[in-house]
């Protein structure tokens, strides 16, 4: 971000963007990028040039000189990024960047040009789908085992959005705007997305904020009825087993049941993914399975996440 010529005491936030094209052969490519316009809150760099292949990884270095105060940024990023004191954006090398964040600063996402019968699917979801207890660094998250599935499929969906927030709610804000409010931001307005994935909701049945099932399910035709006006169909996923979690007793599992089966059963949504069934126990159906748990008694391991995502329907996926 630049600051405003209107304004001469706002910051330079950032002033340098590099991209790094980290191949299978090891070899690095780099690219200067330099940011266009001067808008106050979001900036979007030139375009890269040429192809990318499908795993590609992109080293995105980014300069800050007069950072302070609250970033932008996602908390529970699951992949280690590294900081360095100055501007080293330029440099392939690794000696400068000697302290390492668990958290993703300033970029918001990477768009990909794609064909245009190819389309996406953005995952709209918490800290499950932030990957929470999946291993760090190895891309376990279930969107990422399900972006492994895509690829290897020959359907018109291949790209996944991976829009989780840990503490995420459908209602209220809080960790981050609540789905209601972010649908937009993160989703509608995301090219190239035609599906909604929609997997919210154990964090405000757990609150004990006095949510019943009728506010869970008026908060989810709210966003059916926002996708199907902007043309993208919705895939809802049935609220997840959490008995064992310090919140769980058992008012908020009646929400959690009566929630499931309007999900299941309403018919309102284009397609459902019952991940209730997949990690549930089947000698105690209010509990996961230990063998998904990853310890926690909320949150499934990276055989959980897997699961999961092998559970997705893909033709489901192309429903718009």
């Amino acid at each position: 971000m630049h600051p405003h010529p209107a304004d001469p005491g706002r910051r330079t936030l950032l002033a340098g963007l590099t991209v790094d094209l980290r191949r299978r052969d090891g070899t690095p490519t780099s690219v200067r990028l330099r940011s266009t316009g001067g808008g106050t809150t979001t900036v979007t760099s030139d375009a890269l040039p040429g192809r990318l292949p499908a795993t590609t990884d992109l080293v995105v270095s980014l300069h800050s000189p007069d950072a302070a105060g609250p970033a932008s940024g996602h908390g529970m990023a699951m992949q280690t990024s590294y900081l360095a004191q100055g501007d080293h954006t330029a440099e392939e090398g690794a000696d400068a960047w000697s302290a390492t964040t668990g958290s993703w600063f300033y970029l918001d996402s990477v768009s990909v040009r794609a064909h245009a019968s190819t389309g996406a699917v953005a995952a709209l979801g918490d800290s499950i789908t932030d990957g929470w207890q999946s291993t760090s660094d190895l891309d376990r998250r279930w969107p990422d085992y399900l972006a492994r599935r895509l690829r290897r499929a020959d359907t018109a969906v291949q790209g996944v959005a991976n829009e989780g927030i840990s503490g995420n709610k459908v209602l209220a804000d809080g960790a981050g705007q609540s789905a209601l409010n972010r649908l937009e931001r993160d989703v509608l307005t995301q090219p190239g997305v035609r599906t909604v994935f929609l997997f919210e909701g154990v964090n405000d049945i757990k609150a004990h904020s006095r949510v019943t099932a009728q506010d869970m399910i008026a908060g989810y035709r709210e966003i059916l009825r926002r996708a199907h006006a902007a043309g993208r169909c919705v895939v809802g996923a049935t609220v997840a087993p959490f008995k064992g979690w310090s919140e769980w007793d058992p008012a908020a599992e009646s929400v959690r049941r009566d929630v499931n089966a309007f999900i299941r059963d309403s018919g309102e949504f284009d397609a459902v993914t019952d991940f209730d069934r997949v990690l549930r126990s089947p000698y105690d159906h209010e509990r996961i399975l230990p063998f998904f748990d990853g310890g926690d008694h909320l949150h499934p391991d990276d055989k959980g996440m897997q699961a999961m995502a092998d559970a997705v329907d893909l033709e489901a996926l192309d429903c718009a």
